[in-house]
Order: structure tokens, then C-alpha cells, then sequence
């Protein structure tokens, strides 16, 4: 099979690297339109459930990602002058560059070819028996078949920014300050041994009031260490530019499509579906569809059977991640709903915070409930059995709503 991968993230190069495995006479492609070694973003976030995937599907780049990944199992919230801190998940932290050095590493070893600098449009596919659309959520590939896709494309309420830093948290960290004009919040991790992420974010109102929207990069961030200070002690913060523009405050697109191929041509990672940043799992869906679409091409002759098991399969695992991240943000867009709460209580809603339940529930209420439903088998059960039930329904009524 002659494949050619538009995007060079981790998508497109562990697909490559998949099939490169699974049979090495494949013809394989990576066009990337940036240089090497130029990307976006600081660090990118995984779980111990990732690792041990990758390494069944191939040991040698999951040990290497292991090894250049930085780890921590705690959790540590600030409320005002509060702290409180408490064990959670083993999470992993890797930079954007070094994942996406380790995988091209191991593409080229394995025969894979990696063009960049090397823009393919919509009106010039490659010529290939299979074109996969990794090229992101601005992906110009999908957008040039945008109707038969399906794409719906919906933007969030809260501003955020993605910086990085030199304080190397020892968990993973959440701040929540009161400024003059409402609530501004960041949650940081480690990516290596010497730098972090921190990604900020805050009502529209609460942006505009501080002036951060019209502010240089430099004036931006000298503000944001001065309300951080506290959880930065005394480390920078670290934007993209070199200071002299605006800092770049997004606005999170969710992205889905009504389906995931048109002929020959295939949509993976953010290019097929967005989830919201806040639960951390972009870049695991991301390498789960290389994984299912590199399964799928090995289970099945035809190559449009193929393509119908992968998006069937990739949609049906997407439904719990995408309802956690739907959830997650609402959280974050009610911040004042959780916030005067004892600080130990606040934190344990935030980890709560991907429940369809707890938008329903009064937030003490809920905590009680919580806690009782972990020592109570019987109301463990009704949670597990009323949570996929809500979070239906609420899908339902999203789609509803659109039509």
C-alpha cells in the first residue's frame, strides 16, 4: 500500500510507524509543512493506560518516550491563600518537541520518508492509495470537503493561553486567584527537568477588565506573574514570540464530523475531533486512532471496510472522553458554583469534574454523596448506572438543539 500522511504530529508519524511494523513494504509519507524541529506548545500530558498501550504496539518508541518523560501521582490545588494537595493517577509529561523528535526518530529507522517544508493543499493530493488527514484542527484537507464531512465547528466561552515556565511543579498544580475583575485560574505540569506548562484561563469579562487582550506578550505575562506569584515562586513565565506582539489567548474549538472519509482520503487526531484541553487527552486520542486506523487496515482487505471499522470504533470509544471534556469545561465556564467551597471539598469536585451528574446536584450534596458512594457498593452502582444515562441524554439533546 503506497499511504501518504498530511501532518507531521504525533498522529501521522505513529500511524506511519504502525504500518511500517505491520508490513514493511508499505510506501509511506509524512508531508509537514513546517521545518523539522519546529513546533508549537510546551508540554503535553499522558497516563500510565497510554505507556502501557504504546507498548504493546511498539516497545521501542514507548521506551524511549518513557525515558525522555517526566512523572508525578499527587495533585496540588490553591484557592486565595489555601492549599491543599492530595494523590491521584500516575501522569507522565513529555515536551511537544522531544515526542515529536522520538517518533520521527523511529519512523526513518523504520523506512518511513518525512518531507518538510512540504504544504500539500486540497487541490493536490498526493498520489496514494490512502491519504490520511492529520493536518489539525484548522485542517485545510477536511475543509475542502467540509459538507460531506459533516463538520461542525463550536467555539467556547473562556479564553485560555498556553505559556510554559521554569518552575518545575512536583505534581500536577492548580491556581485559582481572585483579581479586581473576577476569577482567573492556570493548572501547570512538568515536561522535563527543567521547564513546565502552565495554561491560563479566565472568563471573557475577567481577560478584558485586566487589559490582558490588547497587552503586549511582555506587558501579558508580567501581569500573570504577579497574580501567580505565589504558585510561580518567583520563576518566569515563557510565551511564544519574542515579547513585542499580543499574547496569543485562544478560544477552544470543538470539532466534529458527521463522518471521517470521502474516498480515499481519511480524518485523524484533531483534524477528525477536538476535545477540550482541561482533561489532558488530546495527544492519547490522538495515537488511539493511529492505533484503531492501523488496525483496521490490517483487518480488513477492502479499503473502504476499513475505513467504515475505523471511524465506527474510534466514535463509539470517543463518546466517554468527549462527554468527561463537555463536562470538564462547563466546570471551568461555573467556576463561582464550586469556589467558596472548603478548599479540601473544591479540589474533590475539581477531580469530579467530568461527571453529567454533578452540573444537577447541589455541590455539597454531591460531595457527600461522593464520599458515600465510595464506601457503599450499592450507590457506586447507581453513580456508574446514571452516569452513561445523563451523559446520553445530554448528547441528545446537543444534537437536537443543532437541528
Amino acid at each position: 500500500m503506497k499511504v501518504a500522511c498530511v501532518g507531521g504530529g504525533p498522529a501521522g508519524l505513529y500511524l506511519s510507524i504502525l504500518l511500517k511494523l505491520r508490513d514493511p513494504s508499505h510506501e509511506i509519507t509524512v508531508h509537514e509543512r513546517d521545518p523539522e524541529g519546529s513546533t508549537y506548545g510546551w508540554g503535553v500530558t499522558y497516563w500510565r493506560a497510554l505507556l502501557d498501550k504504546l507498548h504493546e504496539h511498539d516497545p521501542e518508541s514507548a521506551r524511549a518516550l518513557d525515558a525522555h518523560s517526566v512523572r508525578w501521582n499527587e495533585g496540588t490545588a490553591r484557592v486565595r491563600d489555601l492549599v491543599t494537595r492530595k494523590p491521584g493517577d500516575e501522569g507522565f509529561g513529555i515536551g511537544r518537541h522531544r515526542l515529536l523528535e522520538i517518533l520521527a526518530d523511529r519512523a526513518r529507522a523504520l523506512g518511513v520518508r518525512l518531507e518538510f517544508e512540504d504544504e500539500i493543499g486540497p487541490d493536490a493530493l498526493p498520489d496514494a492509495d490512502l491519504v490520511v488527514a492529520g493536518d489539525g484542527v484548522h485542517s485545510a484537507l477536511r475543509g475542502r470537503w467540509a459538507e460531506h464531512f459533516g463538520t461542525e465547528v463550536t467555539a467556547g466561552r473562556n479564553p485560555y493561553v498556553w505559556l510554559g515556565t521554569t518552575r518545575v511543579f512536583d505534581a500536577f498544580t492548580f491556581a485559582f486567584v481572585e483579581s479586581d475583575h473576577g476569577w482567573i485560574w492556570c493548572y501547570g505540569y512538568p515536561f522535563d527537568a527543567g521547564r513546565s506548562t502552565v495554561v491560563v484561563e479566565c472568563p471573557p469579562a475577567t481577560r478584558d477588565g485586566l487589559g490582558l487582550d490588547t497587552m503586549s506578550e511582555a506587558d501579558g505575562l508580567a501581569v500573570l506573574e504577579k497574580l501567580f506569584a505565589d504558585v510561580l515562586d518567583g520563576h518566569p513565565l515563557m510565551g511564544r514570540s519574542d515579547g513585542a506582539g499580543s499574547t496569543s489567548w485562544l478560544t477552544f474549538r470543538t470539532v466534529t464530523n458527521r463522518t471521517w472519509h470521502h474516498g480515499n482520503l481519511v480524518l485523524l487526531g484533531d483534524a477528525a475531533h477536538t476535545t477540550h484541553y482541561s482533561i489532558g487527552a488530546g495527544t492519547t486520542l490522538a495515537l488511539e486512532d493511529a492505533i484503531a486506523l492501523a488496525d483496521a487496515l490490517g483487518a480488513h482487505a477492502s479499503l473502504p471496510d476499513a475505513l467504515d471499522r475505523y471511524e465506527r470504533e474510534r466514535k463509539g470509544a470517543l463518546l466517554t472522553a468527549q462527554s468527561a471534556a463537555r463536562h470538564s469545561a462547563q466546570w471551568y465556564e461555573n467556576l463561582t458554583r464550586y469556589i467558596d467551597l472548603p478548599p479540601e471539598r473544591m479540589f474533590a469536585l475539581l477531580g469530579q469534574r467530568h461527571s453529567p451528574l454533578l452540573p444537577y446536584v447541589p455541590p455539597q450534596l454531591y460531595y457527600r454523596l461522593d464520599r458515600a458512594a465510595g464506601r457503599l457498593d450499592s450507590l457506586r452502582r447507581l453513580k456508574r448506572w446514571l452516569g452513561p444515562r445523563l451523559a446520553r441524554a445530554a448528547h441528545a439533546r446537543e444534537l437536537s438543539t443543532r437541528d
